[in-house]
C-alpha cells in the first residue's frame, strides 16, 4: 500500500525460509500472510480498533486520494465478491504484476512490486493458504482509478530470489522485508513516487487516523536519527511490541500485532539486513 496517499496499507523456497521445520503449503502460506505480509492490516474491516471477527479478509480498509479511490477487496473463496472464482495462476499473476485478470492495473498501494522477489514455492504457498479461507460475501465498491495506475518495484526485488540465498542471514531479511513491503511507509516519496535511490529507509511519510498522526522511522544506521545507536533488541522489540528504544509506545498502522508471530529467526534476519542501510538523516 503507497501509504503516502492514505492509511493503511519450488518447495526449496519454502522450506528454506522457514525455521520452524518441515511445513505444508498451506502452513507455510499462513504464517506468510498473517505475520510477515500483514494481509489483514488492509484486506479485514476494522472495529475500531481491531480487525472485526467473522470477516476475515472479506475487503477493508478504503482510501479516496487524487489518484484514486479504492477499497481493500475480499480475497476470500466467495465466487461472487471474492477470488474464488480465480485460477492459481491468476492469483499469482496478480501478485506479481498486479493486474486482475480482467488486465486492469490495480493502484500500487497493493504492494505487488514488492512481491516479485517471491520464491515460486512460497507464491504457491501463499495461493494454497488463501485457497482454506472461507468464503463471505461482502462486495467492496469498483475501484476508480483518475490516472493511469503503475507497478513500482522496490530495487533488488525484480525477480524471485534465489533459494540458496535465503540461507545467508542478510538476504534472507532482505526477502522478508520486501515481502512485508516496509520500504513503502519507510522510504519518503516525491510526485507519488519513491525515492528508493536516494533515501531508502529514511522515513518521514505521514499517516492520519484514529490514534492522531504518525510518522515512519528512519530506519538507517544513522545514529541519531536512525537505529544506529540501537541495540538489536531494541530493533526487536520496536518490530514486535511497538515499543521504541527510550520506551515510549509507538503508533499505528505498523503492524506490531501481525510481526509478533514471527519467528525469532526471521526477525534477526530482517534486523541483519537493518544494519546495512546506509544512514540517512
Amino acid at each position: 500500500m503507497m501509504r503516502a496517499w492514505g492509511l493503511a496499507l519450488a518447495w526449496a523456497g519454502v522450506f528454506v525460509v522457514s525455521s520452524a521445520g518441515a511445513e505444508t503449503p498451506v502452513e507455510r502460506g499462513s504464517y506468510l500472510v498473517n505475520t510477515v505480509m500483514t494481509c489483514q492490516n488492509c484486506h479485514t474491516p476494522k472495529g475500531p480498533p481491531d480487525a472485526v471477527a467473522g470477516k476475515e479478509f472479506g475487503g477493508g480498509l478504503s482510501w479516496d486520494e487524487p489518484p484514486f479511490k479504492v477499497t481493500a477487496s475480499n480475497i476470500t473463496q466467495d465466487k461472487e465478491t471474492g477470488i474464488g472464482a480465480w485460477t492459481d495462476a491468476q492469483i499469482k499473476a496478480f501478485l506479481t504484476t498486479g493486474k486482475r485478470p480482467n488486465g486492469v492495473q490495480v493502484a500500487p498501494l497493493m504492494p505487488t512490486g514488492y512481491y516479485k522477489i517471491l520464491t515460486p514455492g512460497d507464491l504457491s504457498a501463499i495461493v494454497a493458504y488463501l485457497r482454506t479461507i472461507k468464503p463471505i460475501k461482502h462486495e467492496v465498491p469498483t475501484p476508480e482509478y483518475r490516472v493511469p495506475m503503475f507497478q513500482e518495484v522496490l530495487p533488488g526485488a525484480e525477480k524471485p530470489i534465489a533459494p540458496s540465498d535465503l540461507n545467508n542471514k542478510v538476504k534472507r531479511g532482505f526477502y522478508l522485508a520486501t515481502i512485508a513491503h516496509c520500504m513503502e511507509c519507510h522510504t519518503p516519496m516525491d510526485k507519488g513516487r519513491h525515492l528508493f535511490s536516494t533515501s531508502l529507509g529514511k522515513g518521514g511519510q505521514e499517516f492520519p487516523g484514529p490514534w492522531g498522526k504518525s510518522v515512519s522511522r528512519n530506519l538507517t544506521s544513522d545514529k541519531t536519527a536512525g537505529l544506529g545507536a540501537w541495540t538489536d533488541a531494541e530493533i526487536k522489540r520496536a518490530i514486535t511490541q511497538g515499543i521504541a528504544k527510550d520506551g515510549t509506545r509507538l503508533k499505528p498502522p505498523m503492524g506490531y500485532g501481525y510481526y509478533a508471530k514471527m519467528t525469532d529467526a526471521d526477525i534477526d534476519a530482517i534486523v541483519a539486513w537493518l544494519r546495512t542501510l546506509p544512514p540517512k538523516s
